[in-house]
């Protein structure tokens, strides 16, 4: 009998391993530093825009972080930011392309368990060479079949991954913290989708949940992956 599914996607930051926290204790240090011309939350607010117009010019990463975090600190301080302060975010940006990868509980045993029985893909977005670092440092790398590293998340991404390393979305799923890249479009190109909600999300990944979809499963943890798979099939 053939099963339902063969190939399983999974997210990297936030579903595999620690990643928001890091922008959020950023954020922290930003907001700091420009104290004394804005508050943290019209900095905060500020900062926002300025990522949400830059995704389409630096796409999806900490550089492009770091990038809008200088325009942010230009605009609020009216173009009298001191070199120092534009020095500090080069600094914070920098050490946050070298921090430690923490993997997030049950994600080893989980893939040490699905792997060799379907083909477990990461597919992730962000910066390349800051994404093949942290698979490296986390060790998890030899359990993948395959890794794609792309500018972004959508249907037509999941038809074609699920094409080259599966059988196709109809027989492939992709779990993962964000509805908005990981598991409405993975349902939209007709595979599964299963929603591991994380404590931190970034605000430009959240939409509705596609409560009703035959092909939605929401867990607490990715732990609890594996009754789900073996329940669909």
């Amino acid at each position: 009998m053939t099963s339902a599914i063969s190939t399983i996607g999974f997210d990297a930051d936030d579903t595999l391993w620690q990643n928001e926290q890091f922008f959020r204790m950023t954020e922290k240090q930003f907001a700091a530093l420009l104290a004394d011309y804005a508050s943290a939350d019209h900095l905060m607010e500020r900062l926002l825009e300025a990522e949400k117009r830059n995704l389409r010019h630096y796409g999806f990463g900490i550089k492009g972080f770091t990038l809008s975090m200088i325009e942010t600190a230009i605009e609020v301080t009216a173009g009298k930011v001191p070199a120092a302060v534009i020095g500090d975010i080069l600094d914070a940006g920098r050490e946050m392309l070298s921090h430690p990868v923490e993997t997030l509980p049950r994600v080893r045993e989980t893939l040490e368990a699905l792997s060799g029985r379907y083909r477990l893909v990461m597919i992730t977005k962000g910066d390349l060479f800051d994404q093949e670092r942290k698979l490296a440092a986390s060790g998890l790398g030899d359990l993948f079949d395959a890794v794609e590293i792309v500018s972004d998340k959508s249907a037509s991404t999941y038809r074609r991954i699920f094409a080259r390393h599966g059988d196709g979305p109809e027989r492939a799923m992709m779990v993962g913290n964000s509805l908005k890249s990981d598991v409405v479009p993975a349902i939209e190109a007709g595979g599964w989708g299963v929603y591991v909600p994380h404590d931190l999300t970034w605000v430009l990944e959240h939409v509705p949940e596609p409560e009703g979809e035959p092909r939605y499963r929401k867990i607490a943890g990715i732990g609890d992956l594996l009754p789900v798979i073996d329940a669909i099939g």
